[in-house]
């Protein structure tokens, strides 16, 4: 809390901007919807709070189908290679993936409820309600918060996307996808190890399973919950101290 004037002039104007790239998020959901294996998509980060600025980026929440997680994610991730292209690349960061089989959000502190809760759905309106299902854990740190499956539509049939999916239903398919597993593993533990960083100066890192893939929890979540909590625990000394 600020006596600043300036935070309310940032705050409008970030508001704004971010209705334009809302508008621009849907078009990208009904395009990524179409890609195999693809239940869900959602907006993540800064956009899901109704805020954007001129280098704000489309963060992106992706539901796969259970057991081809890494299919999925390599073909979304090889088309996003074209968008460099054009320089549309930040309509489309895909950074983080679950599959049908692992719902639930394994860390469970302020910081992933807040994102869980914020999330805005897309597409996908049954995998959307299976996950918030799966996460009912947030109502201990956001009791009053109501989920926003409603602006997800519902999943319809893309014939290309079928026959994929038709193709890849075997044991060649489950192989494929252990092995694509593999790979971007090893080449993505390998960047963490060199510290290179990503555009916001983070050193890049990524979890990743045979159900998600997702930005290492440790590069960002534990430096920001610790400021969290040396912003709350005087707050709440003063509150005791009042009431006391």
């Amino acid at each position: 809390m600020k006596n600043d004037h300036f935070i309310i002039t940032r705050r409008n104007k970030g508001n704004q901007k971010a209705l334009e790239l809302l508008e621009k998020a849907k078009a990208v959901g009904q395009l990524l919807i179409k890609f195999p294996y693809v239940r869900g998509i959602g907006i993540s980060g800064s956009l899901s709070k109704n805020f954007a600025d001129e280098n704000s980026d489309i963060d992106l929440f992706i539901i796969t189908k259970k057991n081809r997680l890494w299919i999925a994610r390599t073909l979304m991730h090889l088309f996003k290679k074209l968008t460099f292209l054009v320089n549309k690349q930040h309509y489309y960061c895909m950074n983080y993936y679950i599959d049908e089989e692992q719902l639930e959000i394994v860390e469970k502190n302020i910081y992933t409820a807040i994102e869980v809760v914020t999330l805005i759905p897309l597409q996908g309106d049954g995998a959307f309600a299976s996950f918030y299902s799966a996460n009912a854990w947030t109502k201990d740190y956001l009791p009053n918060k109501v989920m926003r499956i409603s602006s997800a539509k519902p999943s319809k049939r893309h014939i290309l996307k079928s026959c994929v999916e038709f193709l890849c239903n075997n044991a060649v398919g489950s192989w494929i996808e252990k092995r694509l597993m593999k790979i971007t593993a090893k080449r993505w533990n390998k960047k963490t190890q060199l510290r290179k960083l990503n555009s916001r100066g983070t050193i890049m890192g990524m979890a990743a399973d045979q159900h998600f893939a997702k930005p290492d929890p440790k590069n960002f979540q534990i430096k920001l919950i610790e400021k969290y909590q040396s912003k709350l625990v005087p707050l709440l000394a003063i509150h005791e101290i009042k009431v006391g």
